[in-house]
């Protein structure tokens, strides 16, 4: 059963409607599909009008929806041949982020995502996809790997922002986010990066300071959630919808501002409400985005990854 936000109750309201008409209609009954069709239209013109002004917070719910694809599905989807890799090689396997080998439409590549799981079950094992410094050291291990085998770096980021725990603190959580970064924009081959949900803080940085940066229509991307923000600047995190407006971290946003470089179109509705149409699109903008940086020398590649990102501090923000 579809799950619905606050602001859509009243595309909700006439989904029940069909789906309660639909229920009722039975053989010998009389024909209802005219009254299906009408309100199924309204219904879709009811979500295109919520979904075209959307407000920054309606669009951190979004990027927040439950049934929105994670980064093991898009991995699933756009990725075959998948072999995944495990462990930082020092302390653990963090498991909240997920990586390894496959192809990407036939050509080799390194895949690194934050996981923040489906249900209870896969959340808590992704700890909600807030990586500990173990989690970013095998995103650096798997980016030198990519690096030594001249591997194509994909990352997909869906994280709230990175473990804040006594434990992870006490692993060098700062040095791990650093190393990260440093790692991403030190890679001798192409970086594509794409924000499929939420990008919070440092621990997003770590995995997207990429030759190009990607980002849904409806994800987020910020130095702090909009709640943290709140709390912080007015102690008090249901000013969390004023934050969100303040911070300027909708994908429309960003790109006006130069600090992504494409939106990739969502469904009327979400990529949650069709999620295979979702990732077909995004595989068509990373294939896009990749083309361009494949014929470019090690050399030229780290030097505009770098150049992109010491140019966002002269922006003036």
């Amino acid at each position: 059963m579809r799950q619905f936000l606050d602001f859509e109750k009243p595309v909700a309201e006439l989904e029940s409607k069909i789906e309660e008409l639909r229920r009722m209609t039975s053989p010998g009954e009389i024909n209802i599909a005219d009254e299906v069709a009408r309100l199924s239209a309204k219904a879709d013109s009811q979500l295109k009008t919520l979904y075209a002004k959307l407000t920054p917070w309606q669009k951190t719910l979004v990027a927040r929806h439950v049934e929105r694809p994670k980064a093991a599905a898009v991995i699933a989807a756009l990725i075959t041949d998948f072999t995944p890799l495990a462990g930082d090689r020092a302390f653990a396997d963090d498991a909240a982020i997920i990586g390894g080998m496959g192809r990407f439409r036939d050509q080799a590549v390194m895949v690194i995502g934050t996981e923040q799981g489906t249900d209870t079950e896969t959340r808590i094992k992704h700890n909600f996809g807030s990586a500990r410094p173990e989690g970013y050291r095998k995103a650096r291990r798997l980016m030198e790997l990519a690096g030594r085998f001249n591997l194509p770096i994909l990352t997909f980021v869906d994280t709230k922002g990175a473990y804040p725990g006594i434990d992870a603190e006490a692993r060098g959580q700062a040095e791990a986010i650093a190393r990260g970064i440093e790692a991403c924009l030190s890679v001798p081959v192409p970086l594509v990066a794409t924000i499929i949900g939420e990008g919070g803080s440092g621990g997003a940085i770590a995995l997207a300071a990429g030759n190009a940066v990607l980002m849904f229509e409806h994800a987020i991307y910020s130095v702090i959630s909009p709640e943290g923000c709140a709390s912080i600047l007015w102690r008090d995190a249901a000013q969390a919808p004023v934050a969100a407006e303040a911070m300027r971290i909708t994908a429309q946003d960003l790109k006006k501002l130069g600090l992504i470089d494409e939106i990739v179109p969502e469904p009327m509705g979400g990529a949650h409400r069709e999620p295979e149409q979702a990732l077909a699109t995004l595989g068509d903008a990373i294939a896009h985005a990749l083309g361009p940086l494949q014929g470019l020398t090690p050399e030229s590649l780290k030097a505009k990854r770098r150049e992109k990102f010491l140019a966002m501090g002269k922006l003036g923000l």
